[in-house]
């Protein structure tokens, strides 16, 4: 009988001895995106101890990373019925109610959670503090409190300086995050992660070169750690985006960076989004094309699949393709997963769709596509900067109306980079489009009004003037056309102060001819003979030959 004792005691140290391992190992899969391997090893921990409320939480957690909430809420329910630590499952639950928005009940089920908490312990402490950053919708102050407060406990635990370097980090305290980071990596030198984002805040600040050397050296201690190779390939991303000439050179590297994460850690359907979610990035459609049917293999009803072949469809011209894969996307995804690049892509998609072989566009389908660009740029008013490109190309095929009506939705947005160029072309677009017989009334106006910003952000900017004066000048009516004698002038005056050299430029020269024409017009044909003159002989100064001003000149003096 004391042999049967002392095994079975002997067997329940083993066996919690290698739980306690393998939850590690679960551990450490997840702080390497492995998740695939963690799922793996957490479900064995399930099926094998399953009274243990830990393994429940860890699994839920994994699906909740993957946005796979349905999944998590199922596995954290079964948690809850577990007979040790199963309160930790309502800090996943926690997460999922702050992730609808429901604070409240967040906080009613992190209560619980801390109710049964020893006087000395943390662990719950920090889980809760994650969830406030985890979340989709974040509460990072709310995690600082909390993290501040495990460590009121255990001043020495290098989780809780992590957690709170995440929270910090979330809350752009970028000082107070190097800081927690370092005294997470200072008290733990296994904690990776903790000396990565010592170096993603580097790299944030735009010194590249120190980000590399740091991110290298996490490679040197650890060469298998897939994260920093993810962090390496955003940082040579973002350096290649602010150095244009090395654009090409430091894409590919970062390109051939991101697929050795992807080595190190799986090639679940997850990992793959995150590496389509780079591509974008990047603008490697073609490869984006070939991971989103990889992923369509794998996974048949994940909606997001279909948001990324309709992505790539449309870049790589394979319109009909991206129509199909978009619209079967918004019909499955829930309204809340809907992002404003989704919105921008169904309009473009429905602009490629409109267009007709003879280059012109369906109108009707146009317009649908119209709609769902002003959804995008009202979600995110980022978005406007892309329509600048493909207004323009509109406009060099001569498609004004169409060029248009996107650069309209592109100048919602005033902090466009693109704002100036966007007016411009609207004032343009709606100028040579306006037609006397079939245009709207109010054409000409919108017209003015765009080159009125343009002069706006741009007072020295002469075509806007010239336009301006042009379009007043078609609208036609007495105050109009004073509009008109205001902007020729002031055209003039802009050119004269310019010097000889943009004078004599071909456009300028003929612009100069036009304007001094009207104001010597205008001035001849009113009582201001004096200003008739001035405006004539300057006008001969430029066009020696020009008939008008000889023969108006010579009236005058008579």
């Amino acid at each position: 009988m004391k042999n049967a004792k002392f095994l079975s005691l002997l067997l329940s140290v083993f066996s919690t001895a290698a739980f306690a391992q393998d939850l590690e190992q679960a551990k450490k899969a997840i702080d390497a995106e492995q998740y695939d391997k963690a799922k793996k090893i957490l479900k064995g921990l399930v099926k094998s101890n399953p009274d243990n409320g830990k393994n429940f939480f860890y699994l839920g957690d994994v699906y909740l990373r993957e946005s796979e909430a349905d999944s998590a809420t199922i596995v954290f329910n079964k948690g809850l019925a577990t007979k040790d630590k199963a309160t930790l499952n309502f800090i996943g639950l926690g997460q999922i109610d702050l992730d609808g928005k429901r604070a409240a009940a967040a906080q009613a089920n992190f209560d619980k959670a801390a109710a049964g908490i020893k006087k000395k312990d943390v662990d719950e402490l920090l889980l809760i503090a994650r969830a406030y950053i985890n979340s989709e919708n974040p509460d990072y102050k709310k995690a600082i409190e909390i993290a501040k407060k495990a460590l009121l406990i255990d001043d020495k635990n290098a989780q809780a300086y992590l957690v709170l370097g995440n929270a910090y980090y979330g809350d752009k305290d970028s000082n107070e995050a190097y800081s927690a980071y370092r005294n997470a990596y200072d008290l733990d030198s296994s904690l990776l992660s903790a000396k990565m984002k010592v170096a993603s805040i580097t790299k944030n600040a735009k010194a590249f070169t120190e980000a590399v050397k740091s991110f290298n050296e996490i490679v040197a201690i650890n060469p298998n750690y897939g994260p920093v190779y993810r962090e390496l390939a955003e940082t040579y991303y973002f350096w290649g985006a602010s150095e244009p000439a090395k654009y090409e050179e430091y894409i590919k590297k970062a390109l051939g960076y991101y697929e050795k994460y992807m080595s190190l850690t799986d090639y679940s359907v997850a990992s793959r989004m995150r590496h389509a979610d780079f591509l974008i990035l990047a603008k490697d459609y073609k490869a984006l094309e070939i991971e989103a049917n990889e992923m369509k293999k794998l996974d048949k009803v994940n909606p997001r699949i279909l948001r990324y072949l309709g992505y790539a469809a449309y870049e790589n011209g394979n319109y009909a393709e991206s129509s199909k894969a978009i619209a079967e996307f918004f019909a499955k995804v829930e309204p809340k997963r809907i992002i404003a690049r989704d919105y921008l892509y169904l309009g473009l998609t429905k602009m490629a769709e409109a267009k007709k072989a003879d280059g012109t566009y369906d109108e009707k389908i146009f317009s649908e596509g119209v709609v769902e660009l002003n959804k995008a740029v009202d979600k995110d008013p980022v978005i406007a900067n892309e329509l600048n490109a493909i207004g323009q190309k509109m406009f060099k095929d001569k498609l004004y109306k169409n060029a248009a009506r996107l650069f309209e939705v592109a100048i919602k947005n005033p902090k466009s980079k693109n704002y100036l160029y966007d007016n411009f072309y609207l004032g343009y677009a709606l100028y040579f489009d306006y037609d006397d017989k079939t245009s709207p009334k109010d054409q000409l106006t919108k017209a003015d009004a765009a080159f009125s910003k343009v002069i706006e952000v741009s007072p020295t900017t002469q075509d806007a003037h010239l336009f301006k004066a042009r379009v007043n000048d078609q609208i036609g009516t007495p105050e109009s056309k004073l509009v008109a004698l205001a902007s020729y002038e002031q055209y003039v005056k802009i050119l004269d102060g310019k010097g000889d050299a943009e004078k004599a430029k071909p456009n300028n020269k003929k612009g100069l001819i036009e304007a001094l024409t009207f104001v010597g017009a205008h001035y001849a044909n009113s009582s201001d003979k004096a200003k008739a003159v001035e405006n004539l002989q300057k006008l001969l100064t430029i066009d020696p030959a020009n008939e008008y001003a000889s023969k108006t000149l010579k009236a005058l003096k008579a």
